[in-house]
């Protein structure tokens, strides 16, 4: 994985989050969060040269958990 696909990666994310619906803009919102900081411990694993230890995985985990029940949640309305 080339610094380049991870930046073009991220700017088609980013392209494709302001197509969502400004009724759901929060949510995509989190959902983006959750994948920020995923790829923030991976750009940390590949480009920087430093695994990431078991805190900067638990805590990644927490986030990803927390975006995706965010994202994908019952709701009422």
């Amino acid at each position: 994985m080339s610094i380049n696909l991870l930046n073009g990666d991220s700017k088609t994310f980013a392209v494709l989050l302001t197509r969502a619906d400004a009724a759901f803009a929060g949510r995509a919102y989190a959902a983006y969060g959750g994948i920020y900081v995923a790829a923030s411990l991976v750009w940390l694993w590949i480009v920087e040269r430093t695994q990431p230890d078991r805190w900067d995985l638990i805590g990644a985990t927490v986030v990803l958990i927390g975006a995706a029940i965010i994202y994908f949640g019952p709701r009422t309305a």
